[in-house]
């Protein structure tokens, strides 16, 4: 009977324990340590208990449990929350999506509906032999009525009914092409709209000069997103100014804005372009925001806008943004632009870069859209940053540093940019620049240069490149900076910053290869764009240089190396800063710019434009190599235009400052091609294999007679050739699932690779490029190493000889692991020594 008692008593404890009612002083005083704390320590809900007198009734545990609840209702809460968001989301998507759905339904009628009247038009002409009534006549008579459009009257300048006409007649031509069917719209492929997606992006086809389209979501409210597009000097890269000349408010409660805009030049082969437009801002009845905007021309009427000085002008189309309030907060967005950039101007091995939607896509429509995701996402708290830096503040470093860039790029004679006389070779451009305005947009003024003068050097070169992706490009050089740039020119650059603005940068002889860090600072949500800090660690060249021996900083700006992006511009555009790294720094940015070709049907001529690509021209100019058409016929065959630029400080009385630019641009260039010919996805063929050191064979040479070697000292085949044309034993060992490597056998001096295949460069991490740059010891591990020196003799002797399992280093420092390797002599067609095989059978990494 007492056991049934304690045990009544022990339950009614637990049951007081599991209910318990607490007064809303005990909530407020558990909120308020919640609010520091969501999970306090035993001995953290002990301390509270002693130190609140109020929660001395309530026990450890139930503390505990307190605290738990109070998680799981935050965590579903917060679940509850984002629920909605994404509810919310969908929602908006899917109106979104039946509104595209109704537009493709009515381009569907229009098409049928001019398929039936093409039809009825040709059994017309058919029909009527003895009028004029020819298929030849209806053709004629339809390209005239498409050729005379209906011309506008001179409007008055000063009259605003005359400029609120213009601004009505552009509203409702964007609103036909951002909702209607006036233009043939294609999706662009990998655009799939979704809630977190970009939006869905459409491209034009078969319409007047360049469009793009664009809709998609925001969680920003209207008149915050017409105020960030508004301003497009703060997300168009190419914009380099925007000038609001008048504004004219109109009875509807809008306004009309006549602007002037200047752009930048992609490369240094073309002119810039600039705009005169009308800007109209306005509210539809539905309460949407429009901001439409079309050119000022002779045919549209309006006032006349600057005289182009030094600029192409171009044309915009009727383009704009139509801004809808969504239901719950944010917006939805369709954009337009539709441009004509006087295609014509340009040399026509560049053309592709005028004439593409895709680019202009990326460039402009989608840049838009991103760069509004990234501010909502910004303003939300979703993005944390690290280096204690705003977000406003490294979107202005990415600014300036593509600023930079493009000054350097074009070299406007207003910016105070002068040409300078070349040394008999046109391939490498020189540009000075002594004015101090050069240098107000980093809040450095004219009292800080020195009195003797100076300023700053620029060397560009703009070349084209065959079969090589943009992104993979870019991505290699700032992966592997040491293969093609000078460490002097880099320590010097960086030295002129800590000195003066205007120290002498000179590249000292025998550069000493340098290790980088990257260290990054900040990313776009879309992981398109990348600004980073590069550390290199300092050499000395020279006892007297110990001082210049220190780690060098550059800003880094790395966008477009995403290969499944269409249309993507890929660059690197860097500049040195001192450790300080303040939010004002001066930047003199350099770098590399890739812009994709639309693939063209050209013949190899048409890839002869430019006076640098013809150094990336291998074998015979008039006929293509076997593995040229296979190339194309893959899909591979792309063209691109890379831009280089590089700024020196200088003093004026230094010319050799010129002659070492000249001279390092060069060296740079033909770096850069090395690489490219490496990395290009038709190296197999026997005109892009890799360059051999000096008395080496041709890689088609040396693949025979490693094959051959092998079968001669094994008496087995390495693979059976499966066709006899003239590469295909290189293709076969190219794509061998072993890691098949040579390196070099010479007295007194450590074996170097010389060539390997597709997985021996995977296994080593590394590229054709600096393949000879690894030595064998740095690879094998140090048993490997004792075991080939004991197998040594026996492989000269007998030719090869088996190798254990063992693991060796990639050039990543990586270890890797194999089950078995073989090494063996190859021998040339005098049966004389040329160099070590070795073959490594399953490995992988540890």
């Amino acid at each position: 009977m007492a056991l049934s008692m304690h045990k009544d008593s022990s339950n009614n404890q637990m049951d007081s324990s599991k209910y318990v009612r607490y007064t809303p002083e005990q909530v407020e005083a558990l909120e308020r340590v919640y609010a520091e704390c969501p999970k306090p320590s035993s001995l953290r809900r002990q301390q509270l208990i002693r130190e609140c007198p109020i929660l001395s009734n309530i026990e450890p545990k139930q503390i505990k449990v307190w605290f738990q609840n109070r998680r799981c209702r935050e965590k579903q809460r917060k679940e509850a929350s984002r629920l909605q968001t994404v509810n919310r989301k969908l929602t908006a998507m899917n109106k979104l999506l039946m509104e595209e759905n109704d537009r493709l339904q009515k381009q569907v009628s229009h098409l049928v509906y001019e398929n039936g009247y093409m039809k009825n038009q040709i059994q017309t002409a058919s029909a009527a032999t003895t009028t004029d009534n020819s298929c030849e006549s209806v053709v004629m008579s339809g390209q005239n009525q498409q050729q005379n459009p209906t011309q506008h009257p001179q409007r008055d300048a000063n009259n605003p009914a005359g400029l609120l006409a213009i601004a009505e007649e552009t509203l409702a031509e964007f609103l036909s092409k951002a909702t209607g069917t006036a233009v043939d719209w294609v999706q662009m492929i990998g655009m799939k709209p979704g809630p977190d997606s970009i939006g869905i992006v459409a491209v034009s086809r078969n319409c007047s000069g360049v469009a793009a389209r664009a809709c998609g979501l925001v969680s920003l409210e209207p008149t915050k997103v017409a105020e960030i597009l508004k301003d497009r000097t703060s997300w168009y890269r190419d914009c380099r100014c925007l000038d609001v000349l008048s504004i004219v408010p109109t009875g509807n409660g809008g306004t009309i804005e006549l602007m002037y805009m200047q752009t930048y030049a992609p490369t240094t082969l073309a002119a810039a372009r600039d705009f005169w437009t009308l800007r109209y801002t306005t509210s539809l009845e539905d309460g949407s925001l429009v901001i439409c905007e079309r050119s000022l021309t002779s045919s549209t009427g309006g006032p006349t806008g600057p005289p182009p000085s030094n600029f192409v002008r171009a044309e915009m189309l009727p383009s704009g943004y139509l801004i809808r309030p969504c239901e719950g907060g944010g917006s939805i967005i369709h954009i337009v632009d539709h441009i004509d950039l006087d295609v014509w101007s340009v040399p026509e091995v560049l053309r592709p870069l005028y004439e593409s939607s895709k680019i202009l896509a990326q460039k402009l429509t989608i840049a838009a859209l991103q760069h509004i995701r990234q501010i909502a996402q910004e303003s939300s708290g979703e993005i944390q940053y690290g280096g204690g830096r705003q977000p406003a503040v490294l979107r202005t470093f990415s600014q300036r540093l593509c600023r930079g860039f493009n000054d350097a790029v074009n070299g406007f004679v207003d910016d105070g940019w002068s040409l300078m006389g070349n040394d008999g070779v046109e391939d490498v451009t020189i540009a000075i620049n002594s004015s101090p305005n050069k240098f107000l947009g980093s809040n450095y003024n004219s009292s800080m240069f020195p009195a003797f003068g100076g300023g700053v050097l620029c060397a560009k070169a703009s070349m084209l490149l065959q079969n090589v992706p943009p992104a993979l490009l870019v991505r290699f050089l700032r992966e592997h900076r040491s293969e093609w740039a000078d460490y002097g020119v880099d320590a010097y650059s960086a030295a002129s910053l800590k000195a003066s603005p205007y120290a002498v940068p000179c590249a000292r002889p025998g550069g000493f290869p340098s290790s980088q860090v990257i260290l990054p600072l900040a990313h776009t949500i879309e992981h398109e764009e990348f600004l980073e800090v590069v550390r290199i660690e300092g050499h000395a060249f020279s006892p007297e240089d110990v001082a210049l021996a220190r780690d060098m900083y550059l800003l880094q700006l790395c966008s477009g190396v995403d290969e499944n992006a269409i249309g993507a511009c890929a660059q690197l555009v860097f500049a040195p800063i001192d450790e300080s790294f303040a939010d004002d720094a001066l930047l003199l940015p350099s770098g590399f710019r890739v812009i994709p070709l639309d693939p063209k049907s050209d013949g190899p001529a048409a890839t002869r434009t430019l006076d640098l690509a013809s150094t990336l021209e291998v074998g015979s100019g008039n006929a293509r190599s076997a593995g040229e058409t296979e190339t194309d016929a893959n899909g591979y065959n792309l063209r691109s235009v890379l831009t280089i630029a590089f700024q020196f400080t200088f003093e004026n009385h230094m010319r050799d400052n010129v002659a070492m630019a000249r001279q390092y641009v060069r060296s740079v260039v033909g770096s850069v091609q090395r690489v490219a010919m490496a990395i290009a996805p038709s190296r197999l063929s026997t005109q892009m294999a890799p360059k051999s050191l000096p008395g080496s064979p041709e890689a088609l040479t040396l693949a025979r007679w490693i094959c051959r070697s092998y079968r001669m000292h094994t008496g087995a085949e390495l693979f059976r050739v499966e066709s006899t044309a003239g590469d295909a034993i290189l293709k076969q060992l190219w794509h061998h699932s072993d890691a098949i490597m040579c390196c070099t056998v010479k007295t007194n001096a450590s074996p170097v690779f010389t060539f390997a295949n597709q997985a021996g460069l995977d296994m080593l991490e590394t590229t054709l490029v600096a393949l000879q740059d690894i030595m064998l010891d740095k690879v094998l591990d140090e048993s490997g190493r004792k075991i080939l020196c004991t197998e040594f003799s026996k492989i000269m002797q007998q030719g090869f000889a088996y190798l254990p399992a063992g693991i060796c280093v990639s050039s990543m420092n990586r270890p890797v692991s194999y089950e078995q390797a073989i090494a063996w002599k190859v021998l040339n067609d005098d049966d004389s020594n040329h160099c070590l095989a070795f073959m490594f059978m399953n490995w992988s990494f540890v």
